[in-house]
């Protein structure tokens, strides 16, 4: 099996390890699922507690559930949280009733236009209950009393988040984000978190010069709880992107960051269109995940979203058809690599002085020639020399070089390589 493709299998299984978890904003399915990317990744694990002040929010309360149904009136359930978590709304209070049919309607969430599937919906900041269920089974349910249960705790607790830091040989950080309150959603989000979770793991085999931060945390109230409590450092972020919705058939989307020129977006511009992918690129919007949260006017980090098909961009988007079948692992292993690609570009792209500007140092004699002896791209590896010194004023970086010369980044970060060794450019 090529490395790829076994890499692309291990995170399709640890998906379907952490789909059947019923997660949201708080929570033991939080909880749960950091223990599971714990196994694979070493993670530090931050409680905060509710009722923290967070910029113009507050953490609230947390939410925990163990049952939930509908039974008809011979006692079947059906609509049953044990058989899929998307089945009750996120953060329904607690109910015990029966209820005539016509009354419970107001409670029940279909789509009617996908009449087999289940949609996702949420509560979490207005006291309320519910059930989602397929339009079908709603449709064959008859009029009597039902037992309505939702066996749930809203109460004093923490918000949970957790950090993987892989040490670069700098302080500047990357940070890579993911959010892990969905439930019951294989692209939305947890492609997202198992590509983060195998990207950290390569990362950490290398010796990266920036030091890159994973950060897995709630949707909106996670990322800004991050902000808060990270404001005073926040300054060492240079880069940054957020990863969802990483495993679908789509080709691969890349929303800019709200400054539309840090390094992160030209960086992603230069290797998907470089590496001849069918993709998008996307202007940044003040709606989607948390890059709107870290492109706040206040921060204005320079991070930038990846996606395959970008949120509501697909008709199994918060829906039960967001399944284990949907994602795939070659489409997984594909973010994956051009995350890798991405951070290797982002990674190397420094700027160098010239120490012989004037006039065209001479190469010979410093055996640079020579060392590239044999090798199939001989003329480009001279060419890249040529380039480097040229640009190599203080103001340009190597992919200033690669996109003007036209010569691929590799071959421009080896002949700075050579040049630095050689003493004639320095950082």
């Amino acid at each position: 099996m090529a490395p790829m493709t076994r890499v692309g299998e291990e995170m399709h299984a640890l998906v379907e390890r952490l789909y059947p978890l019923c997660r949201s904003i708080t929570g033991d399915g939080v909880r749960a699922t950091l223990d599971i990317v714990g196994e694979y990744l070493p993670l530090d694990v931050h409680e905060v507690p509710t009722g923290t002040q967070v910029l113009d929010w507050t953490v609230p309360q947390e939410w925990n559930i163990r049952d939930a149904y509908i039974a008809d009136p011979e006692g079947n359930r059906v609509v049953d949280f044990a058989a899929s978590s998307l089945h009750v709304l996120g953060y329904s209070v607690p109910v015990a009733r029966t209820m005539p049919l016509s009354e419970l309607r107001a409670h029940l969430h279909t789509l009617p236009d996908q009449p087999s599937w289940v949609p996702y919906r949420t509560s979490y900041y207005k006291p309320e209950w519910g059930f989602c269920l397929a339009q079908d089974t709603l449709d064959a349910m008859p009029d009597g009393e039902y037992e309505v249960r939702i066996d749930s705790t809203l109460a004093d607790g923490h918000l949970t988040y957790a950090e993987h830091v892989v040490p670069g040989q700098v302080a500047d950080e990357v940070i890579v984000s993911c959010h892990t309150c969905h439930p019951a959603l294989a692209n939305d989000n947890m492609a997202g978190v198992a590509v983060a979770t195998f990207l950290a793991r390569e990362l950490a085999r290398q010796t990266p010069y920036y030091t890159y931060r994973f950060i897995f945390a709630p949707g909106t109230i996670g990322a800004i709880t991050w902000l808060a409590r990270n404001a005073d450092r926040v300054e060492r972020v240079k880069h940054g992107l957020v990863l969802a919705c990483a495993g679908d058939p789509g080709p691969l989307t890349y929303k800019q960051s709200r400054r539309g020129d840090a390094e992160i977006d030209r960086v992603l511009r230069y290797v998907l269109t470089t590496s001849e992918r069918p993709h998008h690129v996307n202007e940044f919007t003040p709606y989607g995940y948390d890059e709107r949260q870290y492109c706040s006017p206040g921060f204005n980090l320079g991070v930038g979203s990846l996606t395959r098909t970008p949120y509501a961009g697909y008709p199994e988007y918060h829906t039960s058809a967001d399944n284990l079948d949907f994602v795939s692992p070659e489409a997984m292993a594909d973010t994956l690599a051009v995350c890798r690609e991405a951070f290797a570009v982002l990674d190397r792209n420094r700027r160098y002085l010239n120490l012989s500007p004037y006039g065209e140092p001479q190469l010979g004699r410093r055996g640079l020639y020579d060392a590239l002896g044999g090798r199939s791209d001989t003329k480009q590896a001279q060419m890249a020399m040529l380039w480097v010194l040229n640009l190599s004023d203080g103001e340009h970086g190597l992919l200033d070089v690669a996109e003007r010369s036209g010569l691929p980044f590799d071959t421009v970060a080896a002949a700075a390589g050579a040049l630095h060794e050689a003493g004639l450019i320095k950082t």
